[in-house]
């Protein structure tokens, strides 16, 4: 049944409809979240990956960070990818199989390469950056990778699957606008030495999930280009397979600048631009963890921020000094023990965004590696070594690092601290806030929280 929308109602289509009103037909579209509940949102045919993530945004009540995403997973595949903010969901929908869905995830690093151009691609993968002495003019490289006829060509050696066999071969590829190439001979640029493996315009790149276990691949960091009309079946897969996540990261982005080129950018200044229209007509908007790091003074009538640092440091240990007075007396009135459950300190995280509970390692792994590995992403978790302390996971330069943090115990109050207690705090929430603020003994702040959402 054709389902027209009339204003706010959703009317059954009648024989007189109009051909505009045909225009605002709307489709059926079903959404998982990571904890695999599903919803179902009736959406006009014209709506955009961006429109429908921010309709869950204001749906689920969570914070528009222009970093939420629509996700295509298909678990038969083992194979997902993130749909660009401006593909129509609808459009997208029809080429998936019965099995496949849509996710709605986190992704910090959607839009990465915009943030640090000049550092984002190895020197080596780019040819154009090799031809003229290994340097990159920072005033041309963007204007190079958006222009379609000057977008340099990134090269290097991946693994690449033969079609029809199990195994692997390592050769040297080139991606080009138009298309994906290997070499038959090392590094031979010549024609007669190309192979064509696969075209931008029809296609899509996935992100292989599975790619070890269901495909035999000789790393972790597997991706594949699937052709548009795809019907589902492995051998119309090109899988491709990198030496480490930086590698996958540089072609799965270079090749989503080739097909979009200055789409993907516009894409990516949208949200700033309404940002910077917003601030004009009303205060700066800050972020919750800005937010709650604000000093103020309620000791008045009315409460003011604090601008003075000095008089903001003053009131900050002044009401450190009060925290820890009520910590100790509401340990003296409800427990005999310091880490007993009714102490404050010792619940008062659980219903943060970033803390995700008696998760596993290998589980924050891989809640890292699907919310994008950017420096700062981070989690908080129970330890599975020690019931009595918690694991700060924080990925930087691609890597997942652990840090543990131990409960310490000073006149007779219990604090947190992940460097052996020459930084002690009485609660999560203040250890979390401290690092986002000071790097202190970690390899960088802790920027981006691993957030997960219930639609």
């Amino acid at each position: 049944m054709c389902v027209c929308v009339w204003g706010a109602r959703l009317t059954p289509k009648m024989p007189s409809c109009s051909p505009d009103c045909c225009l605002l037909r709307a489709e059926i579209v079903k959404i998982f979240s990571e904890d695999g509940m599903g919803k179902v949102v009736e959406i006009p045919a014209d709506m955009t990956a961006r429109d429908l993530c921010q309709l869950l945004v204001y749906k689920s009540h969570c914070v528009d960070d222009n970093s939420w995403a629509l996700v295509e997973h298909h678990p038969l595949l083992g194979l997902e990818r993130c749909l660009e903010d401006h593909e129509l969901v609808v459009q997208v929908q029809a080429s998936m199989n019965s099995d496949s869905r849509f996710l709605f995830r986190k992704n910090y690093a959607k839009y990465e390469f915009f943030r640090n151009p000049l550092t984002f691609f190895p020197e080596q993968m780019v040819a154009w950056c090799q031809e003229t002495n290994r340097t990159i003019p920072p005033s041309q490289l963007l204007q190079n990778f958006l222009a379609t006829s000057s977008c340099p060509e990134i090269q290097g050696y991946l693994y690449v699957k033969e079609v029809g066999r199990k195994s692997w071969k390592k050769v040297y590829i080139f991606l080009r606008r138009s298309g994906l190439y290997c070499s038959t001979k090392g590094t031979s640029k010549e024609p007669r030495h190309l192979q064509f493996l696969a075209d931008l315009d029809d296609s899509n790149i996935f992100t292989v999930t599975t790619g070890k276990k269901q495909h035999g691949a000789p790393s972790d960091y597997g991706f594949c280009i699937r052709p548009n009309k795809c019907r589902g079946e492995l051998k119309e897969l090109r899988m491709l397979c990198a030496d480490d996540e930086q590698g996958r990261t540089c072609w799965m982005m270079a090749f989503r600048l080739f097909k979009y080129g200055i789409i993907l950018y516009q894409n990516y200044k949208i949200p700033q631009q309404r940002k910077t229209l917003l601030s004009h007509f009303s205060a700066p908007v800050r972020s919750v963890s800005e937010n709650s790091l604000v000093a103020m003074d309620f000791s008045g009538r009315i409460g003011r921020v604090i601008d003075n640092p000095v008089e903001a440091q003053s009131a900050a240990m002044e009401e450190g000094h009060a925290w820890r007075k009520r910590s100790q007396r509401m340990n003296v009135l409800g427990s005999h023990s310091p880490l007993h459950h009714s102490s404050l300190s010792s619940v008062i995280h659980i219903a943060q965004l970033w803390f995700h509970g008696r998760i596993t390692r290998e589980e924050s792994h891989r809640i890292i590696h699907q919310q994008g590995q950017v420096d700062g992403l981070f989690l908080l978790r129970v330890s599975q070594s020690n019931p009595k302390a918690f694991v700060l996971t924080l990925c930087h330069h691609q890597k997942i690092k652990h840090f543990q943090i131990l409960p310490c115990e000073e006149d007779g109050q219990i604090f947190f601290s992940l460097d052996d207690g020459s930084t002690k705090f009485t609660d999560l929430i203040q250890l979390v806030e401290f690092y986002q603020l000071n790097r202190g003994v970690l390899p960088c702040k802790l920027r981006h929280p691993c957030t997960f959402v219930a639609l």
